[in-house]
C-alpha cells in the first residue's frame, strides 16, 4: 500500500518520540640519543638561515553567535557531528556571513520545558545576537497540553529578546492520529505565537523531506546525511535576513 504524505510526515516526527522516551594521552618522550651522535637540533641550534615553517592561521573569532537551540532533528541524532543540519548551517554561515558563527545547544529528546529552563545559561554562556528555537515536537508527541508549550516558548522567546537577540521560530507538525483539534491546535500554536510576536518563522522543518522514504535513515524515522543539505537550505532563507 503506497503511504500517504501525511503518514510519512508521521514517521519523520517519531523521532522526537522515541529519543524523549528512550536515552532522554601523553606522546612518548623521544629516545635519547645514542652515545657520541650529535644532539637533534632544537629552535636555538637550527641555523639562522633554515627556512622555517609559518605557523598556521588562527581561526577568526566569531563576534556575532546564532543558537540554535532544538530537539534530535537539530542536534543530529545518528549522524556524524559534522553531518547535521546545523553543522551545514554553521558552514554556510561561516563562508557568507563572515563574523558569524553558530553554536548548538540542541539536545535529543528536549522538551519546550527543558529549553524554557536552560536557555538562560545558554544566552549568558554564549551571548548570542539570534536564537533559532527548534522544539515542541517532544510536546506534542507526548500530548501535553498546548498551553503549556506555549507558555514555555513565549518564556524562551522573551528571554532571548531580554538579552537583546532576534528570534527565528521553526515549527513542526504532528501526525494525524492525534485528533484534529490537537494536532490543529499544535499546528497553529507555532504560526499564531510568532505572529503575536512578530518574530521570524518557518512552519515545519520537516518540509522538504517528509514525503521522501530515502531521507531517512534505516529505521525510516530520523532523517539520513542525504537529507541534512535541504534542511539546511530550508531554514537559511528564514535565518539570512537576522544575519544583519
Amino acid at each position: 500500500m503506497v503511504e500517504s504524505p501525511l503518514r510519512r510526515i508521521a514517521i519523520a516526527a517519531c523521532a522526537c518520540a522515541l529519543l524523549a522516551l528512550g536515552a532522554c594521552s601523553r606522546a612518548p618522550a623521544p629516545a635519547p640519543a645514542p652515545a657520541g651522535d650529535a644532539a637533534a637540533p632544537t629552535a636555538a641550534t637550527v641555523p639562522p638561515d633554515a627556512p622555517s615553517t609559518p605557523a598556521p592561521a588562527a581561526t577568526p573569532v566569531a563576534r556575532h553567535v546564532v543558537l540554535v537551540m532544538g530537539d534530535s532533528l537539530s542536534a543530529g541524532y545518528g549522524l556524524a557531528a559534522s553531518e547535521g543540519w546545523v553543522s551545514l548551517l554553521a558552514t554556510k554561515v561561516a563562508q557568507e556571513k563572515p563574523g558569524w558563527g553558530v553554536v548548538n545547544a540542541s539536545v535529543s529528546g528536549e522538551t519546550t520545558a527543558g529549553g524554557a529552563a536552560r536557555i538562560a545559561d545558554e544566552l549568558a554562556r554564549n551571548k548570542p545576537e539570534v536564537v533559532a528555537i527548534e522544539l515542541g515536537a517532544n510536546d506534542g508527541l507526548r500530548g501535553l497540553p498546548l498551553e503549556q508549550t506555549r507558555a514555555n516558548l513565549e518564556a524562551m522567546i522573551a528571554a532571548a529578546r531580554g538579552a537583546k537577540a532576534k528570534v527565528l521560530l521553526i515549527g513542526m507538525r504532528l501526525p494525524p492520529n492525534y485528533g484534529p483539534d490537537y494536532t490543529g491546535g499544535f499546528e497553529a500554536l507555532f504560526a499564531d505565537l510568532a505572529k503575536r510576536e512578530q518574530i521570524a518563522f518557518l512552519p515545519f522543518l520537516l518540509e522538504p523531506v517528509a514525503a521522501d522514504d530515502s531521507a531517512f535513515q534505516a529505521d525510516r524515522l530520523h532523517p539520513n546525511a542525504s537529507a541534512q543539505p535541504k534542511l539546511r537550505d530550508h531554514v537559511w532563507p528564514a535565518l539570512e535576513p537576522l544575519l544583519r
